[in-house]
């Protein structure tokens, strides 16, 4: 099979959703407004300098760890997550992250990429006591907390002068072209070897996921997708689990190939 991961397969760990049935209204933060000016950069980084703690103590829970046994023996040809927080690989899966890892920050001057650790250093020395004055800030699926009181918070540049941002691909951005048809060619392969796509946890509602469950149904790939809300992909679905992904994910791996 081909697994596809979304942000509900996180929510077992302490990570809240975007679109799952029970999660409030978010508005993540595009690229454009990223780059429009230092105040929204201070805006983002302020916000994720709170969360990264907690996001750094985020465990992988039993369905990373059913994905990571599923792809050890051998039935997964590829692990792609939408999911930029690490946790299939703490569970010691490879998998492809589709938006990128949050533990990483890119330059958009030298484009060199550097930890996301190392600038949380930085961030607590320019701003010493600020993580824990706003601790009881509520936590969003992307790492970061709903935080508005920014006022005076320092960010530093790159060692170049160059704005730093998470190695991530934001709302307004594209999946690298690589990476993308990496995905393709471990989907169309399924035709050949009578294969699945199999989605959990994603509610589908951005392309960058549901391009691959659309081409699979046009190729004649059956497309099961588990997750708790509709999701975008259900018109293209062969069959439809109203599931928890840790539950799926845990029963599935426990069924002998």
């Amino acid at each position: 099979m081909v697994l596809l991961t979304g942000a509900g397969l996180s929510t077992d760990s302490g990570i809240p959703d975007y679109r799952g049935p029970d999660a409030p209204p978010r508005t993540p933060m595009t690229y454009a407004e990223f780059v429009s000016g230092p105040a929204a950069r201070q805006r983002y980084w302020a916000r994720s300098h709170v969360g990264w703690t907690r996001m750094g103590d985020a465990r992988p829970n039993p369905g990373h760890h059913a994905a990571a046994a599923l792809e050890v023996r051998g039935r997964i040809d590829l692990l792609i997550t939408q999911n930029v927080d690490g946790l299939h690989e703490a569970a010691g899966a490879d998998a492809l992250a589709l938006h990128g890892r949050i533990a990483e920050v890119v330059c958009l001057g030298c484009r060199a990429v550097s930890s996301r650790r190392a600038l949380q250093e930085r961030l607590t020395d320019l701003n010493p006591g600020y993580a824990a004055a706003h601790g009881a800030a509520q936590v969003r699926p992307d790492g970061d907390v709903d935080l508005d009181d920014v006022a005076g918070f320092r960010v530093p540049d790159c060692d170049c002068g160059g704005v730093l941002k998470p190695h991530v691909v934001f709302f307004g951005e594209n999946v690298p072209a690589p990476r993308v048809q990496r995905c393709y060619d471990a989907v169309e392969a399924l035709a050949d070897r009578a294969g699945a796509l199999v989605v959990a946890g994603s509610s589908l509602t951005v392309m960058s996921g549901l391009r691959f469950v659309k081409r699979a149904a046009r190729l004649g790939v059956p497309v099961v997708i588990a997750n708790r809300g509709a999701t975008r992909g259900d018109p293209h679905a062969t069959y439809r689990l109203t599931t928890g992904c840790s539950e799926f994910l845990t029963a599935l791996a426990a069924h002998p190939a």
